[in-house]
C-alpha cells in the first residue's frame, strides 16, 4: 500500500510527468472536445416546496446534535459530539446573532450526549437535563439521565452539580431524546440497548427500561430516588414490570416531541431492514418491536408483551428513508401551510416530510424538501418557527422554494439526454469521456461501461481522499449489461444506464431501463423497479432479478462522506486505459486535456500516488486485492463519517491497526458463531465479515444493489483471512 502521508502532501494536480520520463509518449486523447449537447437539466419530478437556508453561517461546530433556546437570554444551547458517533459530548452556548462566529463551552461530559431539555421552571431553577450513553471507553455502557444546574447569576455550569436521575444498561440503540410533557412529567424514549435485531429480546419485555417510553416525576422524589412514579403510569401494578414505563416496543426512537396545542406525543423511530416509522404514542401501548418492524412482521415467533401491538401512524420503506429523525410540530407564521404539521426528516437521505393528524388520523402528508443534510434534530422555537440541525454543516431554517422559470423537460429517453452520438450503438457524444476503475463494485456479475460528461470547459478537481469535486451540470454515466447466456460475450444485453448528475449544487441519481430491442432506454419512475431476466447456463435457465434503484436508494450510497461520487477518485482512476489502441494513464490524460486540476497547481507522478488493484488479479498480493475489494464494496459506508453503524474503517488507505477490524468483537449480529470476531485471524468460518459476504438476505453485505453472492470475492476473502496469523 502506498504511503498515504506522501499522497496527502502532494494531492494536487497529479498527472503530467517530467518530460524526460513521459513527455515523449503520445497521450490517449490529444485534445479536449467540449461537451455541448447536454439536455440533462433540471429534475423529472415536481419541485419541492421548501428549501433549507443556512443560519449562523459563520458558526462552525463539529458534529452538532441538538439545539434549544436558553430562556431569559438571547442565547442558544447546542450539543455536539466530539468523536464521530462516540463520546465525549459537549454543551455549548452561542449568541442568537446572525454573524456569530464562536461558541463558549459550558460543559464537557464523558459520554455521547444525545439530547437535552430544560425544566419548565428553568428561568428560576436553571435545571437542564441530559440523556447520554457511556462512559467513554468502557466495555459496558449505561444510558444516564442527569440533571445539571446553570447558575442563575453567572450562567455557568458546575460539573459537580450533576444529579444522576436514572441509569440502565444500553449498548447500542440507546434512543435519543427527552422532554417534559404538558403534564409536567419527564419523558424519555429508550432504544432496545443492542446494535442489531434486539439480541437481548428487550422489545417486548417490560421488566427492563430498554425499548420503553419512560415517564417519571422529577419534582417529587420519593423512596430514596431522585424521582417518583406518576400514579397513572400503566404498569405500576403489573408483576415484575418497571413502573417507570409509559409505553414500550421501540427499536431506536430518535427524537420525540409534544404538540404544544394538542398534547400529542410524536416519536420518530429508526428501522432495521426495511422500514422507518413515525408514532403517536399513548399510555400503555405496545409498538411491536421486535415482533414487528414498524407495521410489518419481523420475527413473529418471538414472545409478545402483555398488551396488544399498535402499528405506527406512518411507515416509510427504505426506498424513501433510511434513518428517520423525529421532528417538531410547527406553529410559526412564516410557513402557513405547515401550521399544525409534524415536520420530520431523514439522516441518510436528507429528505424532509410533514404530516397533520389532528385526531390521530392522517389528513395531510407530503414531502417538503430534498437536501444533502445529515439531519439529526429539529427544534421548535418559542416563536413557533423551526430549526434543522445538520450533523455535517450546522443549523438551517426552511423557506419556501423560490419561483423559478420553467425548466426544459428532463429527458425521459436516454437518447434525449445528449450523452450518446448513437444510443443504439452506445457511442458517446463528442466530449463524453470513457473511463475505468481499478476495483469495480460487485453488481451481481454485470458488465459496466463508464463515462464522464462535463459541460463546456468545466474541470474536475482532485481531492485528497474520496470523490473528486465536479462543476454544475456534470453527468456521470454507467451502463450495466448482463450475459443472457453464461460465458458467452456475444449474448451481452444492456439492462440499465444510471446517471448521477449535479444540478443546482446537488447530486441526484436516475435510472433508465433498456428496451428489448436495445435501441433506447426509458427513465425509471422515482420509486424504482424490479425486472426478471432469464439467464441460460450449463445447468439450465435461471431467473436473475435486476433492481433499478429508487431516487432515494441512489443517494443512500452517494453520500457526503464519499463526496457524493464513488468511482471518480484518485485511488480508483490512477490506472491505464486503452484509448482506441493508445494505452495511457487516465490521470495524465485528464490533466493534458484540461479535464482535471489540482487546487495548488503542482504536478506529480501518478506512480507516486496510491491506487487500488483489481481484486481478481492473481499477480497482486492477497492483502492488496482483499483491501481493494473492501474499499470498493464496503468502505462506501464503513469509514469515518460514512453512515455505517459499525466502528470499522475499511478505507484502503487506513492503516491496519486503525481499521478496528482484526480479532475485534462484533457490535452487531454474530449469526450463531460461537467465537465470532469481525475477522478472526486464520479462521474464516468464525469471521462475521466473511459470513456477511457469503449470504443474501438479512445481514448480507453489501446490503444494497446485490442479490447474488460474489463467489470470486468470497474465495479471495477466505484465502486472505486464512493466511493471517492468529492474534
Amino acid at each position: 500500500m502506498r504511503n498515504l502521508s506522501a499522497f496527502r502532501s502532494a494531492w494536487v494536480l497529479a498527472m503530467v510527468c517530467a518530460s524526460s520520463v513521459m513527455g515523449a509518449e503520445p497521450y490517449g486523447i490529444d485534445h479536449r472536445v467540449p461537451w455541448i449537447t447536454s439536455h440533462v437539466v433540471g429534475f423529472p419530478d415536481p419541485p419541492m416546496p421548501y428549501v433549507p437556508v443556512k443560519e449562523f453561517a459563520n458558526l462552525h461546530v463539529q458534529y452538532p446534535l441538538y439545539i434549544l433556546e436558553e430562556p431569559g437570554t438571547n442565547n442558544f444551547l447546542l450539543l455536539q459530539h466530539l468523536n464521530y458517533w462516540a463520546g465525549p459530548g459537549r454543551l455549548l452556548r452561542f449568541k442568537n446573532e446572525a454573524n456569530v462566529d464562536h461558541a463558549d463551552v459550558l460543559l464537557d461530559v464523558d459520554r455521547l450526549v444525545y439530547g437535552m431539555t430544560l425544566h419548565p421552571d428553568f428561568i428560576h431553577n436553571g435545571y437542564i437535563y441530559l440523556i447520554g450513553n457511556g462512559p467513554v471507553g468502557a466495555p459496558v455502557h449505561n444510558n444516564r439521565i442527569a440533571r445539571y444546574t446553570i447558575d442563575r447569576k453567572t450562567g455557568h455550569i458546575d460539573p459537580q452539580s450533576e444529579l444522576v436521575i436514572l441509569e440502565w444498561e444500553s449498548n447500542g440503540h440507546d434512543g435519543g431524546d427527552l422532554a417534559f410533557g404538558p403534564d409536567g412529567y419527564l419523558y424519555h424514549a429508550a432504544g432496545d440497548g443492542t446494535s442489531d435485531s434486539d439480541q437481548n429480546l428487550r422489545g417486548q419485555d417490560i421488566t427492563h427500561l430498554n425499548s420503553a417510553m419512560i415517564r417519571i416525576d422529577v419534582d417529587h422524589p420519593s423512596g430514596g430516588k431522585p424521582y417518583s412514579i406518576p400514579p397513572d403510569n400503566p404498569f405500576i401494578h403489573f408483576p415484575g414490570a418497571r413502573p417507570e414505563i409509559w409505553a414500550y416496543g421501540f427499536r431506536n426512537p430518535w427524537r420525540l416531541a409534544f404538540d404544544r396545542h394538542t398534547g400529542q406525543l410524536w416519536v420518530g423511530q429508526n428501522g432495521q431492514d426495511s422500514f422507518e416509522s413515525v408514532y403517536l404514542v399513548h399510555r400503555g401501548e405496545n409498538y411491536g418491536w421486535s415482533v414487528y418492524e414498524g407495521g410489518h412482521p419481523f420475527n413473529l415467533q418471538r414472545k409478545r408483551g402483555p398488551t396488544p401491538i399498535t402499528f405506527p401512524l406512518i411507515d416509510h420503506p427504505h426506498s424513501e428513508m433510511r434513518s428517520l429523525t423525529g421532528g417538531v410540530v410547527y406553529y410559526g407564521s412564516k410557513l402557513p401551510e405547515l401550521r399544525g404539521a409534524f415536520v420530520y426528516g431523514d439522516w441518510s437521505t436528507g429528505r424532509i416530510w410533514g404530516v397533520k393528524a389532528p385526531h390521530d388520523r392522517i389528513e395531510w402528508h407530503r414531502e417538503l424538501a430534498r437536501t444533502t443534510m445529515q439531519i439529526v434534530g429539529f427544534r421548535e422555537l418559542s416563536s413557533g418557527e423551526l430549526l434543522v440541525v445538520d450533523e455535517g454543516t450546522g443549523i438551517y431554517k426552511l423557506l419556501p422554494a423560490p419561483a423559478d422559470k420553467p425548466a426544459p423537460p428532463f429527458p425521459r429517453k436516454l437518447s434525449e439526454a445528449g450523452l450518446f452520438a448513437s444510443t443504439k450503438d452506445h457511442v458517446p457524444a463528442p466530449g463524453v469521456v470513457a473511463y475505468e476503475v481499478n476495483a469495480p463494485l460487485w453488481s451481481d456479475g454485470a458488465l459496466k461501461q463508464r463515462f464522464i460528461a462535463i459541460p463546456g470547459d468545466g474541470t474536475m478537481e482532485m481531492t485528497p481522499a474520496h470523490g473528486w469535486n465536479f462543476p454544475e451540470g456534470s453527468v456521470l454515466v454507467k451502463t450495466f449489461s448482463l450475459e443472457m447466456r453464461e460465458n458467452d460475450p456475444t449474448s451481452v444485453c444492456r439492462v440499465e444506464t444510471r446517471l448521477l448528475t449535479k444540478q443546482l449544487g446537488q447530486w441526484a441519481g436516475y435510472s433508465y431501463i433498456w428496451n428489448d430491442q436495445q435501441t433506447d432506454a426509458t427513465l425509471v419512475e422515482a420509486g424504482g423497479l424490479d425486472r426478471d431476466y432469464s439467464i441460460r447456463g450449463a445447468a439450465g435457465t435461471r431467473t436473475q432479478t435486476w433492481h433499478f434503484p429508487s431516487r432515494t436508494e441512489c443517494m443512500t450510497c452517494h453520500t457526503r462522506a464519499s463526496n457524493f461520487v464513488l468511482g471518480l477518485s484518485t485511488i480508483q482512476l490512477n490506472r491505464t486505459h486503452d484509448y482506441n489502441g493508445i494505452k495511457d494513464n487516465q490521470l495524465r490524460v485528464f490533466s493534458h486535456i484540461g479535464l482535471l486540476r489540482g487546487p495548488a497547481g503542482q504536478e506529480t507522478d501518478p506512480e507516486k500516488l496510491p491506487h487500488l488493484v483489481d481484486p481478481s488479479d492473481p499477480s497482486q498480493t492477497l492483502d492488496t486485492r482483499a483491501r481493494s475489494y473492501l474499499h470498493a464494496n464496503c468502505a462506501i459506508c464503513h469509514v469515518k463519517e460514512g453512515g455505517g453503524n459499525a466502528l470499522i474503517d475499511l478505507d484502503y488507505t487506513t492503516a491496519p491497526q486503525n481499521m478496528r477490524l482484526f480479532d475485534q468483537l462484533p457490535q452487531h449480529e454474530r449469526f450463531g458463531i460461537a467465537e465470532a470476531k469481525l475477522i478472526a485471524s486464520g479462521r474464516p468460518d468464525e469471521s462475521v465479515l466473511y459470513h456477511r459476504v457469503s449470504i443474501r438476505g438479512p445481514g448480507q453485505m453489501p446490503p444494497l444493489a446485490t442479490r447474488r453472492i460474489d463467489q470470486q470475492a468470497l474465495e479471495l476473502l477466505k484465502d486472505w483471512i486464512g493466511q493471517m496469523k492468529p492474534g
